[in-house]
């Protein structure tokens, strides 16, 4: 039976096209030097790490199942990371928490990794169409333009918006719908082996893990579907137009 020629790329972003640039606790450190308080950047870190894991375990995706937005989600988890680190002030914490969720949408705060924008321009010039699926809330887009990235893609899908997130299959179907063809015309690359990598290709879509840091080098990813950096990828996804 005749292979089907691939027509789109779906997308991960955090970690895979960009990252926080930084740390965390660097970011919140900074927010706390304006208001006169010396926060170390390694406490903030690990108060961070335990609160988004509490945070996401109790309310996941953003408590979208539970009436919370993103908005109201990272404003807890900010309130309560500063809060562990003996920010005492609750209107303090309210206007600290506030004014990082809006710093977040800059492209200072990320950093896009270097093979990004001429991957996606290669993909692009193979006549393939490019679209998001994250795991991310509804700033994403505003992220994307203001890192320049925006408009390389046809249509975007945050989990906070689909009200489900990877590796549940119904996220890469509502993307697949917006795709407007079948799963095995499409592609999907990510840094996650199982949010990315066996969750697309548990739909039929051909998935790409990548392995930035080589530890899936003796793995159960077959080496055609790994790459170690984005500039391996566009002649992958050639092969793949071959019908």
């Amino acid at each position: 039976m005749p292979r089907v020629p691939l027509q789109w790329v779906l997308w991960d972003i955090k970690d895979t096209l960009l990252k926080v640039r930084g740390s965390v606790g660097d970011h919140y450190s900074k927010e706390a030097e304006r208001w006169g308080l010396s926060l170390h950047p390694a406490e903030i870190n690990a108060a961070f790490q335990e609160t988004y894991r509490r945070y996401s375990s109790r309310y996941p995706n953003y408590g979208s199942s539970q009436g919370q937005t993103g908005q109201t989600w990272w404003i807890g988890v900010m309130r309560d990371t500063l809060a562990e680190c003996k920010v005492n002030d609750p209107a303090l914490l309210n206007t600290m928490a506030n004014n990082l969720y809006q710093d977040f949408c800059n492209a200072e705060k990320w950093e896009v990794f270097r093979d990004s924008k001429t991957a996606l321009e290669r993909c692009s010039s193979l006549g393939l169409k490019l679209g998001v699926v994250s795991n991310f809330d509804n700033r994403l887009e505003t992220i994307l333009r203001s890192c320049g990235l925006l408009s390389s893609f046809s249509f975007v899908v945050t989990s906070e918006e689909a009200g489900v997130a990877k590796p549940s299959p119904a996220i890469f179907h509502q993307a697949l719908q917006k795709c407007g063809t079948s799963a095995d015309r499409v592609a999907h690359v990510g840094d996650h082996y199982v949010y990315d990598y066996l969750a697309s290709r548990s739909v039929g879509i051909h998935g790409f893990l990548l392995d930035r840091d080589n530890s899936h080098k003796e793995g159960a990813v077959p080496q055609e579907h790994r790459v170690v950096t984005l500039d391996e990828l566009p002649s992958r996804l050639q092969d793949l137009m071959i019908e």
